[in-house]
């Protein structure tokens, strides 16, 4: 049928009453109940967590999340029972400045799990998907780099990377050569060793296929240098990680010394945590990922950042609901974008208790338009830590004239 003015406008006369009523509810919604669940698929460290977090509201809505610790978690969870789930980026800062010290990496990564779980109450009570509500589709797909790309038939390193871009990845991930367990790593030994193999990447990809190094900060300053040098005619599409991620000022001396692309952020988190080397223009990928950045919320204040200083996103593969939470983020983002994936997500182990994810196919990862992340979450798959649905805010808040969050 033909789309005219008129059925337009009537359309819209139909529609914004409801819109309106969808917002005033919002705002009436108040956090009744916050569960944490295990997930059997989480990896060992912290912050790389894939447990899950449920926020119920008294109008029967759940939203659903990912990361943190359990302990972490129940903490900041304590301060959003009975509060209004609508003012996202308040209760952002009420759970990283409510206890008067500033989160640090730990403890932003559980911010971002609730803070996930809001924005997907957010796109269900508007019946919208997260990436509407942050400014729509920039791209139809975005591209991915695989990491781990499966090798059935035990072909050598040339054979799998050209499977890799031949399967629609845009570029074969590799990083630092292994010696193998037990064995000590020979800093020196470990670079030729890692040449050789970046040689055979570069064959199989092909002049139309990429590649990039993750050096996985293993690397000392003088090798990570010479390493790069090493690799630059083989021309990366980033070299990851160079060096330990505690000092970002050594950033400006080893930019001047690097030739090839450089992304850094799997081991970062906040803004405050990276705005330096993304303002001083020493890396050109933000590797931050959620829920380690502390969520959508803080996801999108680094996007501004980079696409300010011309810094594209590469973020660091995560959990699978973090993972389509940097679908909508990334897809709403209109500066450089390529999202890592492991292996090619055939037997997703997910899969059981979170039936509906990201949409993933043949090396892209798409947009869907499910209300909220679009995930669904069966409960009954996996076991509760623990429930939640008392309030505590165990020291005084302090807030300005106009209602907004300052420190205590």
């Amino acid at each position: 049928m033909k789309l005219s003015r008129r059925n337009f406008l009537q359309g819209a006369a139909l529609a914004f009453p409801l819109a309106e009523k969808a917002h005033a509810e919002l705002k009436r919604m108040k956090i009744t109940r916050i569960r944490y669940y295990e997930s059997p698929i989480t990896r060992p460290m912290v912050n790389q967590s894939f447990h899950v977090v449920t926020i119920e509201t008294d109008a029967g809505l759940t939203g659903i999340g990912e990361g943190g610790s359990p302990d972490l978690v129940k903490q900041l969870a304590a301060q959003l029972i009975g509060q209004s789930p609508n003012k996202i980026d308040y209760l952002w800062q009420l759970m990283f400045r409510g206890l008067f010290y500033p989160a640090g990496r730990e403890k932003t990564h559980s911010i971002g799990a609730l803070d996930l779980a809001l924005w997907d109450l957010k796109g269900k009570a508007l019946g919208v998907p997260v990436h509407e509500l942050i400014g729509g589709q920039s791209r139809d797909h975005i591209e991915c780099y695989c990491t781990g790309f499966p090798n059935p038939k035990k072909v050598n390193l040339v054979e799998n990377a050209r499977a890799c871009v031949e399967y629609g990845f845009r570029a074969f991930r590799t990083s630092i050569a292994d010696p193998g367990q037990g064995n000590a790593f020979q800093n020196r030994a470990m670079v030729h060793k890692t040449f050789e193999q970046c040689q055979q990447i570069r064959e199989g990809v092909g002049k139309a296929g990429d590649w990039a190094i993750d050096f996985h900060t293993r690397v000392d300053f003088p090798d990570a240098v010479k390493l790069s040098a090493m690799i630059e005619p083989l021309e990366p599409y980033f070299v990851e990680d160079l060096v330990r991620s505690e000092n970002n000022s050594v950033y400006k001396q080893l930019r001047p010394m690097v030739k090839v692309p450089i992304a850094v952020g799997e081991q970062h988190s906040h803004k405050w945590d990276i705005n330096e080397l993304i303002e001083g223009r020493l890396i050109d990928y933000n590797r931050v990922s959620i829920p380690n950045c502390g969520g959508i919320t803080e996801y999108l204040k680094l996007a501004a950042l980079c696409e300010t200083h011309y810094v594209g996103q590469t973020p660091h593969f995560t959990g699978p609901i973090g993972e389509a939470s940097l679908v909508h983020c990334n897809a709403a983002f209109s500066g450089p974008v390529m999202m890592e994936m492991t292996g090619t997500a055939i037997d997703l182990p997910h899969k059981f208790y979170l039936p509906e994810c990201f949409d993933f196919k043949a090396g892209k990862l798409y947009p869907n338009n499910r209300p909220g992340l679009g995930v669904t979450f069966d409960p009954s798959k996996i076991k509760m830590f623990w429930e939640l649905n008392k309030h505590d805010q165990p020291i005084q808040l302090f807030h300005r004239p106009d209602g907004s969050l300052t420190n205590w």
